[in-house]
C-alpha cells in the first residue's frame, strides 16, 4: 500500500527541518490531536499510540542529509516505512512531503487505509505549523 501527503511549506530551511526531524523528541510536536501516548525509546526510536489504534514504534532507519529521512516500523506485524522528502525553497523555507509504504494483506489494507491517510496528512499539516 502506497500513500502520500500533500506537499507542505515549512518556515525552516531544508537543513533546519532535516535536523528537527532527525531528533525523535520532536515528533511529539507534530503528532495528531488524537495522540494518547508518546514515548522516546532511544536516540533513534519512538513509540506512539493514537485513539483506537495499537501502539506503533518507529525508528530512523536511514537518512540522506538534508533531503530524506526514512522511518521504519520496529514490528514484524506492521511492515511499513514512512519517508519524509524535504526540498529547499530558499534560506528560511522548505517543502516537505510524507510517503507511506506498507506491506499489508488486502483485508488489513482496507481497514487501515483511511486512518493512515488521515495520520500522514495530520503529520504534514502539523509540520507546516512548526
Amino acid at each position: 500500500m502506497e500513500l502520500q501527503s500533500d506537499k507542505v511549506t515549512v518556515q525552516k530551511s531544508q537543513q533546519e527541518l532535516f535536523n528537527f526531524l532527525t531528533d525523535v523528541n520532536n515528533y511529539e510536536q507534530i503528532m495528531p490531536e488524537s495522540k494518547e501516548k508518546f514515548q522516546v525509546k532511544s536516540q533513534d526510536t519512538f513509540a506512539f499510540a493514537l485513539k483506537g489504534m495499537p501502539e506503533i514504534a518507529l525508528q530512523i532507519k536511514e537518512t540522506r542529509e538534508p533531503e530524506n529521512i526514512k522511518l521504519g516500523s520496529t514490528s514484524d506485524k506492521f511492515d511499513f516505512s514512512l519517508d519524509v522528502e524535504i526540498q529547499s525553497l530558499g534560506d528560511n523555507q522548505s517543502e516537505a512531503q510524507l510517503f507511506f509504504h506498507g506491506k499489508f494483506n488486502t483485508m488489513m489494507a482496507m481497514m487501515v487505509k483511511g486512518p493512515l491517510k488521515k495520520f500522514i496528512s495530520n503529520l504534514a499539516e502539523n509540520l507546516a505549523k512548526i
